[in-house]
């Protein structure tokens, strides 16, 4: 993990021109705050209200913290203010290592073993472009949907999103399973 911060860091900050103590001291503490997010195990086997334990979990042992959603700033925000310069690059820094991240937690190897499909009450993390900093969103696999061969290849989860349940239909490559209740 700190590898791949450390590769994503060193990528973009290259390109940045000025940077203030001030300024460095804050995003790092973005980029701790991105990474002591990430799921690690889970919590409860609660098909309402799945959870997971994370670093953060561990260090303020709290769960369910409420995130609201950043202000999306763009590049040219980044001359006005110092605030919003590190915001910008936290939201660089969050979409990079979520795409690196997630690839680490669904390794593809070939095909040599069967392994078992995604199957109903199975818990997931689902790959969202949308999702805002800091946020991984979870969901419970409600219906498997069987492709011609046999396989699942996609399934209907349902997600909490702002306290309500959504029913999503995600191919299984967009998803990464977490644990089975």
């Amino acid at each position: 993990m700190i590898g791949i911060a450390r590769r994503i860091l060193d990528s973009m900050l290259c390109h940045v021109p000025r940077l203030t103590h001030e300024i460095l001291c804050t995003l790092m503490a973005e980029v701790c705050a991105i990474l002591n997010s990430r799921p690690l195990a889970a919590v409860s086997t609660d098909l309402d209200s799945p959870t997971v334990l994370s670093p953060a979990t561990i260090l303020t042992q709290k769960t369910g913290q409420r995130v609201e959603p950043f202000q999306h700033f763009g590049v040219k925000d980044m001359i006005k203010s110092q605030w919003r310069q590190v915001q910008v690059l936290a939201d660089q820094f969050w979409t990079q290592w979520k795409e690196r991240y997630l690839t680490t937690l669904q390794a593809r190897q070939k095909w040599n073993s069967e392994r078992p499909s995604l199957k109903e009450g199975d818990v997931v993390l689902m790959k969202d472009t949308d999702a805002p900093r800091i946020q991984w969103p979870l969901g419970v696999v409600q219906q498997c949907f069987e492709s011609e061969d046999g396989r699942i290849r996609k399934v209907s989860l349902r997600v909490i999103k702002h306290e309500k349940p959504v029913l999503y239909t995600r191919p299984v490559s967009e998803l990464i399973y977490l644990f089975s209740v």
